[in-house]
């Protein structure tokens, strides 16, 4: 069995709700895969200064013999991180989760993460919560830590505050057209505050262009950065509007945002992308990016 370093949880085993003294035992967890946990570390980042409520989840951990050995954030979304550990221990892990899960009741709004992970957690949980609504088994994960590829378009640049109200509507034709619903909420609603701030943190990139008969200007290609730690950052939410598509926006698009990344927020830019949409996949690897392992997304 593989133990990450300097995870001592004194005097509890299982699995168990964590607090924020806790916190720094997770990123070490974390640390041993700082890919496949980005989305989960990113959280227990914030949580350093703020405490875990104020990150916005609930930190859950599996220990044994006082070494915690996996963790699972839960927010909006349900994040397993296993580690590097052996196959029976990592069982004990996943079993242990879904009876803290069942006794919790749903929260999440999807479970997502390292593929083996997800998909554990899933088959031990389903039946014991609602029906899931889709299951995207397999999930490229993918990297670029060097230099791109393909020449970076320099047109694509970071959102402007100003800019919100072109940004929002573009986020939310992406999500609608990815996940199958308007996240819409109306002004102050999540979503859009969550687009809002990543507009206003620097995380939001776009290339905007004059679309459509009255040559209004509009978003044509986006995407955001909104999980980075351990010197990760996961890009998010690349679209290109349908008017535009076929014109390899997005291969110079992503070579900019990950230029951009690299030099100004983290030295590896990670994706993760349905196995199913092979002409993503194909940009994305024409860009640079290789594959590393794989993820799972469990919708409801």
């Amino acid at each position: 069995m593989v133990v990450p370093p300097t995870t001592t949880l004194s005097g509890r085993t299982g699995a168990v709700v964590l607090g924020d003294g806790d916190v720094a035992a997770a990123l070490a967890v974390c640390a041993t895969d700082p890919v496949g946990s980005v989305l989960a570390a990113s959280r227990l980042e914030q949580a350093v200064a703020g405490g875990v409520r104020r990150a916005g989840g609930e930190l859950w951990g599996y220990a044994e013999g006082d070494v915690l050995l996996a963790v699972c954030w839960v927010g909006a979304n349900l994040v397993p991180v296993l580690g590097p550990l052996d196959a029976d221990v990592a069982s004990r892990a996943l079993s242990a989760f879904a009876e803290l899960g069942r006794s919790r009741g749903r929260r999440c709004s999807s479970i997502v993460g390292p593929a083996d992970a997800v998909l554990g957690l899933w088959s031990r949980l389903r039946g014991s919560w609602p029906l899931e609504r889709e299951v995207r088994a397999h999930q490229p994960s993918m990297v670029l830590d060097g230099d791109p590829l393909v020449a970076p378009d320099p047109r694509v640049r970071r959102s402007r505050p100003d800019e919100y109200d072109m940004v929002l509507p573009a986020c939310v034709r992406m999500f609608t057209e990815e996940v199958g619903y308007s996240p819409a909420s109306g002004p102050g609603g999540p979503y859009e505050t969550r687009v809002r701030r990543l507009v206003e943190d620097g995380r939001s990139f776009v290339l905007v262009d004059r679309v459509g008969s009255l040559r209004r200007p509009r978003v044509v290609f986006k995407a955001e950065v909104p999980a980075v730690a351990g010197g990760v950052a996961q890009v998010q939410g690349v679209w290109v509007d349908p008017e535009r598509r076929g014109e390899r926006l997005s291969e110079g698009g992503m070579a900019r945002v990950a230029e951009l990344a690299r030099a100004e927020i983290a030295p590896v830019v990670s994706l993760y992308v349905n196995g199913y949409n092979t002409r993503a996949v194909r940009a994305y690897q024409a860009v640079g990016f290789r594959e590393v392992g794989a993820y799972a997304t469990v919708l409801f």
